[in-house]
């Protein structure tokens, strides 16, 4: 079994959670988008993939950018009554992510979490592995904002 794809019995569905710790690289999120859609398939939360895919895909950028050693865990999460999806990514990094106000057009990067806000249910930033956090994200039934408002994000969130 390689780092990126677990070994997955024919005929079984996969458990309500899927964990994973590795040092993130530039290939990292095509790897993890594959291994995340694979579980949306088999809970029968297709519909949700690209909302999720493109979330761990930031979140895994940013641990890249701003991660000095790139050690990461990604858990990812079945919500109580099969509806939803929870995403954690922790870190070593006490450095928290910041939602940017206004990012000139030509600006190269600053845009991740605008897009995360824009296309999931809510997202937060808790307490990590020693003095790291984990940012998080939900989608789906539990995660769908009521009226359509944006989020804030939450420090110290608890399930």
């Amino acid at each position: 079994m390689n780092e990126y794809f677990p070994s997955v019995l024919v005929g079984h569905r996969p458990a309500d959670q899927y964990r994973m710790s590795f040092t993130a690289g530039a290939h990292s999120a095509r790897h993890v988008r594959r291994i995340v859609r694979s579980y949306l398939r088999e809970w029968d939360l297709a519909e949700l993939a690209d909302a999720v895919e493109l979330g761990v895909t930031e979140l895994l950028a940013n641990v890249v950018r701003h991660v000095p050693d790139r050690r990461c865990t990604l858990l990812l999460l079945r919500q109580a009554g099969g509806g939803g999806v929870r995403v954690e990514v922790a870190d070593g990094s006490p450095r928290l992510p910041v939602l940017a106000g206004e990012v000139p057009d030509d600006a190269e990067g600053g845009r991740g979490l605008v897009l995360l806000d824009a296309v999931v249910g809510k997202w937060g930033v808790g307490p990590g592995p020693g003095d790291g956090k984990t940012v998080w994200f939900e989608c789906g039934d539990a995660a769908e904002r009521p009226g359509g408002a944006s989020p804030a994000p939450e420090a110290g969130d608890a399930r």
